[in-house]
């Protein structure tokens, strides 16, 4: 509940802090005073809109800070990471605050750690429902409305809750074996494609596209490879390569010759021994030469099969890596792949199976929950209804709508304010007392909802009779939460359990502000003085106010 609001610098405010106490709480004052004011407040704390000039003129910028207690959850830091928020225990904490710069954009911060403005509205969502401001609604809107009809029917949410979270379980599982029958069958021929190529290539030599550009650079200039070997077996025997005629000596005749000069003389014997080993050398070269020039042959056949090897070697590293080693892996790596998907097989069908079980068990809950839905929607009207016509309302139907597919999440709660109108969404209502007091009515029939509620224009056109009444709806509703209620029915103000009066006062250096102070029995009386007859000093008002809030007090009021 909120326990707390210190506004400074907005609007008339220059610095206020108002402590507010469990129960209903009325905020009563002049028109014009700044109640309003003090609503628009916590409606910025709250993350509402921020509209030009609210400002107090000659200040930088406005502040309000809200404090709560008995927030669930305030110790876990939700939203920007704040710490606990403990203060007592079983008892938490937190708080709002937001910062409205004359120019630019505004701060935010939640248990004093700086946020972003939006995590003051989804905090602020469960701690307060302001009514009779469209923007701070939580039923205004379809998940709202939609959980006010499940509380009301009381619908067991948790049969389509757990058929859903286990049919997206197995679809999970279904999208990890890699997709539905026919994506997976797509991949299983593409990997036995991939397998089935690579194994046809029978690729036993991680070197072998090497060997095989070297065999093809020879078997291409073969006829340039016989020629080159003619002309130096020529040069080391001594005849021409082509008509074979005798030439001078060749490498290996000079060689002999020297050897012969040197042999004659042991003095010489270790060069002629260094001439006979290059003789030996020469004479097997020019063997080997010889062989080349007369023996190989162009092979037509194995150059293009050497060429088609080598293009079929190239096709794989362009398809499944750089290397024929990299091709080969990727091959090991298909046929695993390919393995395992063809054990998946039975399972992704066994999956299958249970998926159309589980889709089944999905529509079967949705239609129980719609129906159950369906059923609830006109009672629910009826009650709230019934509530309005003790509201000042006496012609106002509210009509609940339940979409037509699924378990029909589409609900709507339709109100026709007046007889011969046509009834329109909650949020298109224009009269902020008939808004409020219809959100009056839904949380007197409905439970839950934020744990703090501020009515603002909730008694406007109200009098007589039906004050009284809209003052006991009030009290039986603050009966299990906290109420703030902005009025100037005295009926509603005596009541409540608590009242805080809100008036404009000029200071010493003439400036009007706006103060705000929790009444006593006595001045409580004064004031209903006040807002009875205009005059708080009148003994026949005084006793009048007395009387009123005696019935409060006997209804359950301070």
């Amino acid at each position: 509940m909120l326990r707390e609001l210190h506004v400074r610098d907005l609007g008339v405010v220059e610095d206020l802090t108002v402590v507010f106490e469990p129960g209903m709480t009325a905020l009563t004052g002049e028109t014009g005073a700044g109640k309003t004011l003090l609503v628009h407040a916590l409606a910025l704390v709250l993350g509402g809109r921020a509209a030009p000039g609210l400002v107090r003129a000659g200040a930088d910028e406005a502040l309000v800070e809200a404090r709560f207690e008995g927030v669930a959850g305030a110790g876990d830091g939700a939203a920007d990471g704040a710490g606990d928020g403990t203060v007592d225990a079983g008892v938490t904490e937190r708080v709002l605050a937001r910062a409205l710069p004359e120019s630019g954009r505004s701060r935010a911060w939640v248990d004093g750690r700086m946020a972003p403005v939006g995590a003051l509205s989804e905090l602020g969502a469960g701690l307060v429902d302001i009514h009779g401001q469209h923007d701070q609604q939580s039923l205004l809107g379809v998940a709202g409305q939609r959980a006010a009809l499940d509380a009301f029917a009381g619908s067991d949410l948790g049969p389509l809750a757990a058929a859903r979270a286990a049919l997206a379980d197995v679809r999970a599982r279904l999208a990890a074996l890699g997709g539905d029958d026919l994506e997976r069958a797509r991949r299983a021929d593409l990997l036995r494609y991939q397998v089935a190529e690579i194994g046809a290539a029978r690729i036993e030599d991680d070197g072998e596209d090497t060997a095989l550009a070297e065999e093809e650079e020879r078997l291409a200039g073969m006829a340039a490879i016989r020629e080159a070997a003619a002309r130096a077996l020529a040069a080391l025997r001594g005849m021409d390569e082509v008509s074979g005629s005798g030439l001078d000596e060749g490498a290996c005749g000079l060689v002999g010759r020297a050897l012969s000069g040197l042999s004659a003389h042991p003095a010489l014997e270790v060069w002629a021994g260094r001439l006979r080993i290059a003789a030996a050398e020469l004479d097997e070269v020019a063997g080997d030469l010889r062989t080349i020039a007369e023996t190989w042959e162009e092979d037509p056949a194995r150059l293009a099969a050497v060429q088609a090897r080598r293009r079929q070697l190239q096709d794989l590293r362009r398809k499944y890596g750089p290397t024929l080693a990299d091709v080969v892996a990727f091959g090991a790596s298909a046929r695993a792949s390919l393995s395992d998907m063809e054990g998946q097989d039975a399972e992704a069908a066994a999956l299958a199976g249970r998926a159309s079980l589980l889709e089944e068990a999905v529509r079967d809950a949705e239609r129980k929950l719609r129906a159950a839905r369906a059923a609830a929607g006109p009672a629910l009207g009826a009650a709230v209804t019934a509530r309005l016509r003790l509201l000042a309302m006496p012609d106002a139907e509210l009509h609940v709508t339940v979409g037509e597919d699924g378990a029909g999440d589409a609900v709507g709660f339709l109100l026709a304010p007046n007889r011969g109108e046509p009834a329109q969404p909650l949020g298109r209502i224009a009269s902020g007392g008939e808004l409020a007091r219809t959100m009056l009515a839904l949380r007197l029939v409905v439970e839950g909802g934020a744990t703090t509620m501020l009515f603002d224009e909730v008694d406007a056109g109200v009098g007589g009779a039906a004050a009284l009444a809209l003052a006991r709806a009030l009290r039986e509703v603050a009966a299990r939460r906290q109420v703030l209620v902005v009025t100037h029915l005295p009926q509603v103000a005596a009541f409540a359990d608590h009242q805080v009066a809100v008036r404009k006062r000029v200071d010493a250096g003439g400036r009007t502000v706006t103060t705000a102070e929790v009444l006593g029995p006595e001045a409580r009386v004064v004031e209903l003085s006040r807002m009875l007859s205009g005059h708080p000093d009148s003994a026949t008002a005084r006793a009048h106010a007395a009387e009123l809030l005696a019935v409060g007090t006997r209804s359950g009021g301070a």
